[in-house]
């Protein structure tokens, strides 16, 4: 199985690679919109654009410490799409994942019988 995960990660780093920039993005975009949508009515929670992006990780990875909130209607309303956002953002990417997880243990387990 370990073999499997290895060469896993090596068959699928374009998908990886471009799950950490999409991430990057997402969390500079998330946060900094949460940031000046904020920081006027919360500027003790979102008082850089640094804490926005910390909020927006652990929003888009559905973490939800629940220390950094919204609390204006509009920081809601961007709260709820980045989160709905996050999870299809986790769900797509696994899906080619596994797909690449499964033909390298066929492979494998072919090779070895």
């Amino acid at each position: 199985a370990v073999v499997s995960t290895q060469s896993t990660g090596i068959h699928a780093k374009k998908e990886l690679g471009l799950l950490v920039i999409l991430l990057g993005v997402f969390t500079i975009t998330f946060g900094s919109i949460m940031y000046y949508t904020e920081n006027e009515s919360n500027p003790v929670m979102f008082n850089s654009i640094m804490q926005g992006c910390w909020w927006s990780i652990v929003t888009i990875t559905t973490v939800g410490y629940g220390e950094v909130v919204p609390s204006t209607p509009g920081g809601k309303f961007v709260g709820s799409i980045v989160l709905t956002s996050g999870m299809v953002f986790l769900a797509l990417p696994m899906t080619i994942i596994v797909s690449k997880f499964s033909s390298v243990y066929e492979k494998e387990k072919g090779s070895t019988s």
